[in-house]
């Protein structure tokens, strides 16, 4: 097995991996993703395909388009980091707020139309960091071996 394949492989089986375990935590830990978490598991799900067609075609190119996949999911892990520790709001639709002017009515209503699963809150951490914060970092790493697959001669 050349290194190329074998980066490749390593690179989308991790992505493989990784949702794989979002899926596990959801279905067999009953932890309902947010909105959030759910954006986070697309460019795992591009990146898996993506490293099928790298390894059925040799593709370097395809190797450039995992990379971005993994950067993209460790983006959106950074930035639900940022929303669970209160750096920066959230999507309205899954972030608490200050109800500011709100009458006690609309303010009502906002409260008993809110989703049940929050993203501001941290449903699981291991070592102090939640599953956003694991999916970045793990994604970043992915992300490093995808370039290099790219860049290997």
């Amino acid at each position: 097995m050349t290194q190329f394949r074998l980066l490749v492989l390593i690179a989308a089986g991790g992505s493989l991996a990784l949702l794989l375990g979002a899926f596990g935590f959801q279905h067999l830990g009953d932890l309902a993703p947010c909105k959030l978490c759910l954006w986070q598991r697309w460019p795992h799900a591009a990146a898996v395909p993506i490293g099928v067609a790298a390894l059925a075609l040799g593709s370097r190119a395809l190797a450039w388009l995992g990379a971005l996949a993994a950067l993209s999911t460790a983006g959106i892990g950074l930035y639900h980091t940022g929303v669970e520790l209160g750096y920066w709001e959230g999507p309205s639709t899954c972030t608490a707020s200050d109800p500011g002017d709100l009458s006690a009515d609309a303010f009502f209503e906002k409260v008993i139309n809110a989703p049940l699963i929050r993203c501001d809150e941290v449903a699981w951490s291991m070592a102090g960091l939640s599953m956003a914060s694991w999916n970045a970092v793990i994604a970043l790493g992915l992300a490093l071996i995808w370039i290099r697959a790219a860049r290997t001669a």
